[in-house]
């Protein structure tokens, strides 16, 4: 027990130090978490609607194709987004939002880029995207005190007048257009999108994302953080789709069909979901899906001040340490290892019901890691207890192997063992002593003796076990067995005749064996069935399983009583108990130390087969 608990401690310490090292440092888990994350979000998402004021005129497949005529193959002359944003300017959106790049002029068509400028003029409520390039070629980038003031740029404390930025900034547009900011696709570690990017620092500078621009110049809120974890509405597609070539041709009819004000006060994202374009991200909703509803779902959550926030810091590993603190009062109470596993069920699908709510109200609640942890702790504890329960039936099967038959010990440990505590039975109990023996073993040495009994008690006491019964000791030469214990047994008294029986054929064999020197050695049997306490009886350091009480003495004296009289005497109950297994002959009545009354005893024999 104290090597079973010692080892508790260890497990218990080791994966405590595992959940500090892996919540503080590692995050080895955390692909695992935000994949659960996503799931919930995912599934919280999917019934609701993105906010109605946020539209989108779509580039698709089948805009393409019917501008083939008027525009060509993508891209498109910059005049034809003329005159789609002079279109939409008229009916006075909060915003006109572009997702394309327009970051090099058309050098085939520059008249085209002139009407494109043009029209851009109509309106200044209208936004572009740049791309902040990597990092490492900020040498060759532009200075960014030249561009600061045309992009946006914020400048904080730590800024360097002299650095420069690399960016792709949209240079099909006159500078005086440019209300601009990053569209950069922010993945985590595992390849998905779940954030967008507020600001981009760079060298000091602060560079806006395009959802930031866009919602700072309306007049909503901005989180004054790097980036936010994006909360989303409806599947790919639930944003209101308008396709680009529906709208052109109404804006190119004398008289439109489309009602004047469907634009009005509304933010309009320009951009496309055609299967070419290859403008097609990995988010917690899809692995395809559309950037342009990735800047819808961020203005969106931006407008509406609705974004995901992550739990406390600390609440993970309390969970984590709470579950492991509770697993372990519950191993160290030795409470039934299944029982605490369907409790430890429980708490999981109650911890994961939590976080999917959660989600439904805008919290990331990481319960992964610390089920993770206390399910690892679990089965390691479990693993342990087998182990040791194992040991433990082990060593019954040694022990009682040396007193019964190895069968009924390995339906004994089947059955869950002994009570240590002790127990009272209906048993037959029988005694063997030998008879003569000394005049036997006059003429032998004493190895030669002790050969000769051990020959002689291994002969017997496989009879013992062959009839089902328990060997209790070896007292000298005399043998101590008895019958209904430790596994029930409701013929133990026939059963405990059977085997007397056949220990005096077994007594005859031996006899032989012994040849002219066997005549005297004989053997007394004694058997009386009754009440008596049985269990593991004896000091801490050395027990054994015996059966004590007045049966057990009775059935000794009735072995003293067969000298002269029968090789083998039962008692009156042994032969009520055996019913008409046998015959008995009777040998009277007698008085017994210990006993008020005289005590009837008889003599089985087997019944004559006809």
């Amino acid at each position: 027990m104290k090597n079973s608990r010692k080892t508790l401690h260890i497990l218990t310490a080791l994966f405590a130090l595992l959940a500090i090292i892996e919540m503080g440092w590692l995050r080895a888990s955390l692909p695992l978490e935000n994949r659960l994350s996503d799931f919930f979000v995912r599934m919280q998402a999917q019934d609701l609607q993105p906010d109605p004021q946020i539209v989108i005129v779509d580039i698709d497949d089948g805009s393409l194709a019917r501008m083939q005529e008027v525009a060509g193959n993508w891209p498109w002359p910059r005049a034809v987004h003329g005159e789609l944003v002079r279109g939409i300017a008229r009916q006075r959106p909060a915003a006109i939002v572009f997702d394309i790049l327009f970051s090099e002029r058309d050098q085939y068509r520059p008249e085209s880029d002139r009407l494109f400028n043009e029209a851009l003029g109509t309106d200044s409520r209208i936004y572009f995207p740049l791309v902040r390039r990597d990092a490492t070629l900020d040498a060759s980038g532009a200075p960014v005190a030249q561009i600061a003031p045309l992009l946006g740029l914020l400048r904080t404390e730590t800024a360097e007048p002299d650095a420069r930025i690399a960016l792709l900034p949209p240079l099909a547009i006159e500078t005086r257009y440019w209300r601009t900011g990053t569209i950069n696709f922010a993945e985590d570690r595992d390849g998905v999108g779940r954030r967008y990017q507020l600001y981009s620092p760079a060298h000091g500078w602060l560079i806006p994302s395009l959802p930031a621009r866009v919602a700072a110049d309306l007049g909503y809120a901005v989180p004054p953080r790097s980036d936010f974890v994006l909360a989303w509405r409806g599947k790919a597609g639930s944003f209101q789709h308008i396709p680009y070539a529906d709208l052109y041709d109404d804006f190119s009819r004398e008289r439109p069909q489309r009602r004047q004000d469907e634009f009005s006060g509304k933010i309009v994202v320009i951009g496309t979901a055609a299967t070419g374009m290859h403008d097609l991200r990995v988010t917690p909703m899809s692995s395809l899906y559309p950037g342009m509803e990735i800047l819808a779902t961020a203005l969106d959550n931006l407008k509406n001040g609705r974004m995901m926030r992550p739990a406390p810091s600390w609440l993970a590993p309390l969970l984590a340490l709470a579950l492991l603190a509770l697993l372990y009062a519950a191993f160290l109470r030795g409470i039934n290892a299944l029982k605490t596993s369907w409790a430890l069920s429980a708490g999981t699908l109650l911890a994961l019901g939590a976080s999917y709510a959660a989600a439904g109200q805008l919290t990331l609640l990481p319960v992964l890691l610390p089920l993770l942890l206390a399910w690892g702790y679990y089965f390691a504890c479990a693993l342990q207890e087998y182990l040791r329960e194992r040991r433990t039936r082990e060593q019954a099967v040694q022990l009682f192997s040396r007193f019964v038959n190895p069968h009924v010990v390995q339906e004994l440990v089947a059955h869950g063992g002994l009570s240590r505590s002790g127990e009272s039975r209906e048993i037959t109990v029988l005694f063997s002593d030998i008879r003569g023996f000394t005049s036997l073993s006059e003429n032998r040495s004493p190895q030669e003796v002790v050969s000769l009994l051990n020959r002689y008690f291994t002969l017997q006491v496989e009879v013992v076990f062959r009839h089902g019964g328990s060997l209790d000791k070896f007292i000298g030469d005399c043998i101590m067995a008895f019958w209904g214990a430790p596994l029930d047994d409701p013929e133990h008294a026939r059963h405990a005749v059977e085997a007397a029986l056949e220990m005096s054929d077994v007594l005859q064999r031996f006899r032989q064996e012994l040849g002219e020197q066997g005549a005297a050695f004989d053997v007394g049997i004694g058997i009386h069935s009754g009440p008596a306490v049985v269990g593991l009886i004896g000091s801490e350091q050395r027990r054994e399983y015996t059966a004590i009480g007045d049966t057990v003495n009775l059935a000794s004296r009735i072995e003293g009583l067969t000298k002269g009289v029968s090789r083998i005497l039962v008692s009156a109950e042994t032969r009520r108990l055996c019913g008409d297994a046998f015959d008995f002959k009777p040998f009277g009545s007698y008085n017994v130390k210990g006993r008020a009354g005289q005590v009837e005893l008889f003599a089985p024999e087997r019944k004559e087969t006809p």
